[in-house]
């Protein structure tokens, strides 16, 4: 069984929308909200709501693929990769027998 954290990552990577949305965090990191509606239509066609686009950033954070300044007014998103570095370390240099706790 996946430990809760794996559960939430493979959660949030599993919807094509949230996907799109942590590329173009790659393209451009410390987006707002009103930054990343803009490029989805733009880029992507999608016509998604403001608040359907906060409802996957929070999905998102509670993986903890995205984290989150403020600044007066306005949230920054940020793309966080070390879930997803904890992860693939899982399969790619397993802990040798005798080592696990």
């Amino acid at each position: 069984m996946l430990c809760p954290v794996a559960q939430d990552l493979f959660k949030a990577l599993a919807d094509p929308t949230r996907r799109l949305v942590l590329d173009e965090l790659v393209e451009r990191d410390g987006q707002t909200l009103f930054e990343l509606c803009t490029r989805l239509i733009a880029k992507h066609g999608l016509e998604l709501s403001r608040q359907a686009i906060s409802q996957h950033l929070a999905v998102l954070e509670a993986a903890d693929l995205v984290r989150t300044r403020r600044e007066g007014r306005y949230k920054f998103h940020h793309l966080n990769t070390e879930p997803l570095e904890h992860l693939l370390a899982r399969w790619l240099r397993p802990e040798p027998p005798g080592d696990a706790p």
